[in-house]
């Protein structure tokens, strides 16, 4: 079977492939079109490539293909239409390319009315196009993963600002960089400024873009241009001695993928340069026969070309072919049969994984990372997604988040240390930074005014504390702060964007203040308070404080036990000890309790009772002077009970509430709590609310945890806090929205708060306050675990001095085995009781099998 390839007139390709037909046309298994830019690099590289594909396709599967390819231009998209057209009417099975969005939208409406796949070789297809043209194909790998990959080196060294330079074209600006955004915004990094080149900018626009990036203090540059634009930027940028020390240029595939084809010449305006370029294996027998053939008629075909090597365009309009020969092979299939075919399609190619997704060629999922020095460049690695960095690919690669593990980078100039990524300018316009003048709260904004010498003085906590921040930015940064005398916080939030590019002070944090800026992380406490006036509590009940109920039942076990011993020791010496059950009980509840205050020694007869009271009445005295003194203690301290304890207690009496001026309160207090407007006052400083409270014009007032804890420290013995803390607020740096600062700002400001710096700058400003604030400590009532030893000791003598008793007398007794009874349950009883004793003090709830009721009732009993 004969290898026909028909071309049109104004193609390039030698008639002599005609020959190869020999006139079999009935053996032609398909008909293709393909648009290509003849002019630019890679169109060259795809016709090459597609007429190799061609040769192939006959010499391993016997198929023919008829290629007809039309000569188009990138810079100006109808020709590519045209071209569409043109080959949709030479009855076209399939059409290749063209290379930009542009061009493939203009065409891809016609191919879907006329059922013809078209396989578009652009870098961006948006998702939407699938239900649209459904005969759309993306047949370049998705390289929208590039840009996590160039996030990735961003992050390796620690840059966090960004400058991007892209072709002001609309599929790249509103397809790609998206993308390019969000992956740095992932790592902690901004984009400085997007800035735009027209495809045709003259030289001496680029020199005056690239003179005003100069100007600005980043040094990190993302570029995305086609390859002859970047060349001219780079060639502009050499000559402004851009590409000297301290600058970093990164480049996307759309450059990196054709450095091999830069003329040496050309390629030195670019040293140092880092790009990501398309990965595909050079190492397989298929890819060299194919780079050996592809040389050899590259310079035949292109003999004003230097570099003869194969790209990633070239690869890729290989397996296209192959894509088609696939899905047209054994039958003529056409339509909407030859569609779902090539959607079928599942082969590895020369450009790695040949299989679509949606419509689409499967995204790549690794890069080269390469480093342009010399006359040509340096393969430092490889990026992989979700892997990472390494030296090498395959089951042996050792990844790593950052590219530091790589081959050292030569940046430009020629430098081995790594460039900072930014610069000193003192020329730079400051950062107006808004400062309200009007706080009623000077330990947090303090703003005076010098008429002398005609200067405005800032300070406060939250000055100092931005001031600290901005000295850990990674980058130098110029900010000039400027008095705001208006007293509403809104309106000075208001003027960012328009008179100040930031606002520092005493600002809440508000959800109806993000509709036009955003916040740093808070540096106060968050929370809105309830202060309100308070008053003494009540001391009726204060004398039993000193002591927990334990306590005082363990006082009273003990002394009635120590009264027990000292009775029945005693009563057979007193007569007045003697009588009735009931008239004994008293005055054994009588000696028990008298012993606390007096020793009574002249009265007792035996010396074992002596001995039990002597010991007893040093534990009495300890206890007393201890109780004495704790309950001192509690009657000096002023306790303090809020006068109103909820929101509703204020709701149910229409009370009247007050908020600080200018605050975003008033709103929160009538639309979420629901006051009535006309119960809400405001007062400027912590004096207007003590006057407003003296003066019984409000109830209460709402003030933010930060200033109320200052408020209740400067009135700590008059005012309290009530009721719980409303979880709203919290005070933050201002930022218009999408502001590339912010993400650094809140790192520098977790960095002042790590390391004790916001600690340190609380305590000089407003830590003064806090020996009034912190309330003194409650004096806590004693419990029996201080005094167990002593009750051990008296309880012990008293129960030496019983036995001793019991046996000494137990001779004169003619009911003996009685008093042994009544010894043996009286010891039981005291040996119970300490059991119990210990377990209440160790706060054991298990109190045993035993019924503290047994021991009682048998005492009775006797």
């Amino acid at each position: 079977m004969a290898v026909v390839l028909l071309l049109t007139p104004s193609s390039s390709i030698a008639a002599d492939r005609s020959s190869r037909t020999k006139g079999n046309l009935q053996h032609v298994n398909g008909v293709v079109g393909a648009i290509v830019d003849t002019s630019s690099r890679v169109g060259k590289e795809e016709r090459v490539a597609m007429e190799i594909a061609r040769e192939d396709l006959y010499r391993y599967s016997n198929q023919t293909l008829i290629l007809h390819v039309k000569d188009t231009d990138q810079r100006k998209p109808i020709r590519a239409a045209l071209a569409g057209m043109d080959l949709i009417n030479t009855q076209v099975q399939a059409i290749l390319g063209p290379q930009t969005w542009e061009e493939v939208s203009l065409i891809a409406d016609i191919c879907t009315k006329n059922q013809i796949p078209i396989f578009s070789f652009a870098d961006t297809i948006p998702e939407w196009t699938t239900e649209k043209w459904p005969f759309l194909l993306g047949a370049s790998h998705d390289n929208f993963a590039q840009m996590k990959a160039i996030a990735a080196i961003v992050q390796s060294w620690n840059w966090h600002q960004v400058t991007v330079i892209h072709e002001d074209v609309g599929s790249w600006t509103n397809g790609v960089m998206p993308y390019l955004h969000d992956s740095l915004r992932e790592i902690g990094a901004e984009v400085r400024q997007f800035v735009g080149l027209s495809s045709f900018a003259s030289s001496d626009s680029l020199s005056r873009e690239l003179k005003n990036l100069e100007s600005e203090q980043c040094r990190v540059f993302v570029v995305h241009l086609s390859l002859p634009l970047a060349v001219r930027l780079f060639e502009m940028a050499k000559k402004l001695k851009m590409m000297e020390k301290d600058y970093v240029w990164i480049t996307t595939h759309h450059i990196t993928s054709l450095v091999h084809s830069i003329d040496a010449s050309i390629i030195s305006s670019m040293q140092g340069i880092v790009g990501v370029k398309s990965y595909f294996s050079e190492t397989g027998t298929s890819f060299q026969d194919f780079s050996s053939r592809f040389r050899k008629r590259f310079r035949r075909e292109n003999p004003e070309e230097e570099n003869s090597e194969p790209g990633i365009y070239a690869v890729q309009a290989y397996d296209a072919i192959w894509t088609i020969a696939r899905a047209l092979k054994g039958s003529k299939r056409r339509n909407q049969e030859l569609l779902e075919k090539v959607l079928q399609t599942d082969f590895q190619g020369l450009s790695g994984k040949v299989q679509f997704n949606n419509h689409k060629m499967a995204p790549t999922q690794m890069f080269q990372i390469i480093n342009v020095v010399g006359k040509s460049y340096r393969e430092l690695g490889f990026w992989s997604s979700g892997l990472g960095f390494s030296e090498t690919i395959g089951k042996h690669a050792t990844y790593s988040p950052l590219m530091n593990d790589l081959e050292q980078v030569l940046w430009p100039g020629g430098p081995r240390y790594t460039p900072r990524g930014w610069t000193e300018l003192t020329r730079k316009k400051p950062l107006l930074v808004g400062v309200p003048a009007k706080s009623g709260y000077k330990e947090y904004v303090k703003v005076e005014n010098d008429q002398s010498r005609n200067e405005t003085s800032f300070d406060g906590l939250a000055i100092q504390i931005f001031n600290a921040t901005v000295r850990r930015l990674p980058f130098y940064l110029p900010y000039e702060f400027v008095a705001f005398n208006d007293i509403s916080y809104d309106n000075l939030v208001d003027q960012i964007g328009k008179k100040f590019d930031a606002v520092v002070g005493d600002v809440a944090i508000v959800a109806s203040r993000y509709s036009h800026v955003e916040f740093s992380h808070p540096f106060s406490e968050t929370g809105l308070m309830l202060v309100v006036p308070a008053r003494s509590s009540n001391k009726e009940w204060s004398f039993i404080k000193p002591f927990t109920k334990s306590m005082w039942a363990s006082i009273t076990v003990i002394t009635i036990y120590n009264g027990f011993v000292v009775w029945l020791i005693e009563r057979h010496a007193h007569p007045e000890l003697r009588g009735s059950m009931l008239h004994q009980i008293g005055i054994m509840l009588w000696l028990s309790f008298n012993t606390l205050f007096s020793l009574q020694g002249g009265k007792l007869h035996s010396n074992l009772s002596r001995m039990s009271v002597v010991v007893w009445l040093f534990v009495a005295l300890v206890v007393i002077q201890t109780y004495t003194a704790n309950l001192t203690s509690m009657l000096t301290v002023q306790r303090l009970e809020p006068t109103v304890t909820s929101v509703e207690e204020l709701l149910e009496s229409n009370a009247a509430v007050g908020y600080c001026s200018g605050s975003y309160l008033q709103k929160y207090l009538v639309e979420v709590l629901r006051f009535p407007r006309d119960n809400v006052k405001h007062y400027a400083s912590a004096e207007d609310f003590a006057e407003g409270f003296n003066k019984k014009e409000i109830a209460a007032a709402f003030i933010g945890t930060p200033l109320a804890k200052i408020f209740l420290a400067k009135f700590c013995k008059k005012f309290i806090a009530a009721g719980p803390t409303f979880n709203i607020g919290g005070f933050g740096f201002a930022f218009p929205r999408g502001s590339p600062l912010l993400a650094s700002i809140n790192e520098a400001l977790l960095k002042v708060s790590e390391n004790g710096t916001l600690a340190q700058l609380e305590n000089n400003y407003i830590g003064v306050l806090q020996k009034c604030q912190d309330k003194e400590e409650e004096n806590p009532s004693l419990s029996p675990n201080g005094f167990r030893a002593l009750f051990i000791i008296t309880g012990g003598t008293s129960t030496i001095a019983l036995v001793i008793y019991i046996f000494c007398i137990a001779s004169s007794f003619s009911g003996l085995t009685t008093i042994r009874g009544l010894m043996f349950i009286i010891i039981k009883h005291w040996c119970y009781q300490s059991k119990r004793f210990s377990r209440r003090v160790s706060n054991v709830e298990s109190l045993g099998n035993s019924s503290p009721q047994h021991a009682p009732n048998q005492l009775s009993q006797v």
